[in-house]
Formats: structure tokens, sequence, C-alpha cells
């Protein structure tokens, strides 16, 4: 990726301004120069005729196992195109969708190799310890794991460990992809939509305020069902 260019992308309209302010805007980029390079590698496809490859696998494998956030690259190409931007949040929201189930199967093919500690040791990078592994266990076998799909699914709580733990959980396949059909498009299509209506001019609010509204309209939404399940006659 050449630092001088400034002419955008015909195809997506990114230019490697809209990449330096995608960076910029995430602090571990900011303060680790690895963090950094790996989220530039991934920007570097917005530029290039296969975009929207690019973005199908990205959501795909985040769901799973990458560590960079599908938001990322969606940012960037919302930015490049704001009229385009609902049509990179499907391909975000379906793969990335695809890559949760994926995740649900692996998860409970490894239950019968593996213990809840185990799991822990390997997703400990994204600060899941054996504590917390528990108790999103417990929150899957219960009544409320279509909920906690729902949080990791719209919130920044990583998507990727509720996706194995809801595996190794043995939840309910249906319940899994029903949570996720609902919640990650609220996410994806947020940010698009601030994109289309407000073009460039919404990235300061969702760079600064987005994942907050979605941790409140969450806490919202089990609010009204914590109400309607224990208040109702």
């Amino acid at each position: 990726m050449n630092p001088s260019r400034d002419k955008p992308n015909a195809e997506t309209g990114v230019t490697d301004e809209i990449i330096a302010e995608e960076v910029q805007a995430h602090g571990l980029a900011r303060r680790i120069g690895p963090v950094r390079r790996l989220y530039q590698w991934v920007l570097f496809w917005a530029e290039t005729r296969h975009a929207a490859k690019a973005m199908a696998l990205l959501a795909y494998t985040e769901a799973i196992f990458f560590p960079v956030p599908a938001d990322l690259l969606l940012g960037a190409l919302c930015l490049g195109k704001p009229r385009r931007s609902f049509h990179w949040a499907l391909i975000a929201t379906v793969f990335s969708v695809l890559g949760g189930t994926t995740a649900v199967l692996l998860g409970g093919w490894l239950r019968h190799y593996f213990t809840l500690e185990d799991l822990g040791t390997v997703l400990g990078y994204i600060g899941l310890n054996v504590q917390r592994l528990r108790e999103a266990d417990a929150a899957m076998k219960g009544e409320w794991g279509f909920l906690a799909i729902g949080t990791s699914a719209l919130t920044p709580v990583p998507y990727m460990a509720f996706s194995w733990v809801a595996g190794y959980s043995e939840m309910p396949l249906w319940k899994f992809v029903l949570a996720s059909a609902i919640f990650r498009p609220l996410r994806f299509y947020g940010v698009a939509g601030l994109m289309y209506l407000f073009g460039a001019r919404a990235k300061a609010f969702i760079d600064r305020y987005f994942n907050l509204a979605t941790v409140l309209f969450m806490v919202v939404v089990i609010a009204v069902v914590v109400a309607v399940k224990y208040l109702r006659p």
C-alpha cells in the first residue's frame, strides 16, 4: 500500500486517509505496533477489487477466531461510498452469522475432548477467564441463553467467545441462529444506516458512542423482557 496515494479506489471509494482514520479510532492499534499493522493489512483490502470477498472472510473468521472486528472494514467501506453501506452490511451480517454457527458446531465438538478450563485457556487472550466462561455456560443452559447471544451479537461483548460457549453448552442451534439473525444485523445495519444518512459526519458518533448505544439498547431490551416475565399478572 502506497501511503502517498490519495485517489480513491473506483469501486469502493476508500482512500489511504480513510484507512488511517479507521486505524486511529481504535485504541489498541494506536498503542501497539503489531495490532496497528494487522489493522492496516485488513484495511488494505478495502482499496482493492477484492473488498467484498475480504468483508465476507473477515466477518466469517472474526466470529470464530480472528481478533480484528468486522466493524473495522465495514466502517471503512461505508465511509468510502456511504450509498453502498447496506450492501456491505448485508455481507457482514450473513457471513458473521455463518461464522458464529461454525463456532457453535466446533464448540459442540470440543465438548467431547476438552474441559471448560481448557476452553478458558484458549479464549483467555480476549479476557474471558474460566470464571466468566462458567457464568456464560450457565446462562446458555438457562432461560437467558437467547439474550446472552443477543447481547454478544449486538454489543462489544465478544460474539466469537459466546458462539464457542453456546456450542460447548449444547444450546439448540436454532436458538443461536435466531438470536444472531435478530441482533447481529442491528449492529452492522446500525453502522450502515448512520453512514447512509449522514456519511462521514457519522464517523465521530460511531467511534465515540455507538458501542455505548448498543449496550444501552440491550439493557432496555433485557429490562423489558424481565418486566414482562416477572411483573405481569
